[in-house]
C-alpha cells in the first residue's frame, strides 16, 4: 500500500510541474465557475420571489379586511348575533401578471463531409421578455395583464353560539361556499 501512494504522490507531483497540465486544470476551473455562476440566472425556478412594497401590504390588508367585513354579515345573518368576530389569513399578498412578448428563433444547417455523408444541424431559440409601457413622467414599468388574490389559508370565527354543532356546520358551509376553500381551514368556536 505504501508503494501504490508513493506513485500516486509521484504522479501529481509530476501532473503539477508539466505547465500544460496545469493550464487545463485551471481552466476546468474556471469553467465549473463560471457554470456555477450562470447557473444562477438561468434558474428554472420560473418567477422571482419580489419583496413586498408598502402598496401591496395595503392593498392585501384592504382585502383582509373587505373578506372579514363580507364574512361578518353573513355570520351576523345565520346567528343573529351582532358581536362576533372574524378573522381571515393568507398565504401571501396578491400578485400581478405582467405582459409578455415571446421571440422565436429557428435555423438549419446541413454540412456535407467528403465522403458523402450529410450532417445537419438545427437550432431553436426562444426569447421571452416584458412589455413595458411608458408612463407620464417618463419612466417604464411592465403592463399588468392581472391581479392574482392571495390564497386564504384560514378563517376563525368566534360567536356567541359557535359551541351549537347545527349553528357550527351552518356557519362552515356558508363560509367553504363564499370563499371556495375546504372546512378544514375554518374554524368556528363559541365566546368563552
Amino acid at each position: 500500500m505504501k508503494h501504490d501512494n508513493a506513485s500516486t504522490v509521484g504522479w501529481v507531483q509530476k501532473a503539477m510541474s508539466n505547465d500544460k497540465i496545469r493550464r487545463w486544470i485551471l481552466i476546468a476551473g474556471l469553467v465549473g465557475i463560471a457554470l456555477i455562476f450562470l447557473s444562477g440566472f438561468f434558474s428554472s425556478g420560473g418567477e422571482k420571489p419580489a419583496e413586498e412594497t408598502p402598496q401591496e401590504s395595503a392593498a392585501t390588508g384592504e382585502y383582509t379586511q373587505q373578506l372579514e367585513e363580507s364574512l361578518l354579515e353573513i355570520i351576523r345573518a345565520i346567528t343573529g348575533e351582532e358581536d362576533a368576530q372574524v378573522m381571515v389569513t393568507l398565504e401571501s399578498s396578491s400578485r400581478q401578471v405582467y405582459a409578455q412578448e415571446e421571440r422565436k428563433s429557428a435555423g438549419n444547417s446541413e454540412e456535407q463531409a467528403s465522403d458523402s455523408t450529410v450532417r445537419s444541424q438545427s437550432t431553436d431559440d426562444t426569447e421571452t421578455s416584458y412589455i413595458l409601457v411608458e408612463d407620464s413622467d417618463g419612466s417604464q414599468k411592465a403592463l399588468s395583464v392581472t391581479e392574482i388574490s392571495p390564497e386564504i389559508r384560514g378563517v376563525v370565527v368566534v360567536c356567541g353560539k359557535g359551541s351549537d354543532a347545527e349553528l357550527q356546520q351552518n356557519i362552515i358551509n356558508a363560509v367553504t361556499t363564499a370563499l371556495q376553500i375546504s372546512s378544514t381551514r375554518v374554524c368556528v368556536v363559541g365566546r368563552g
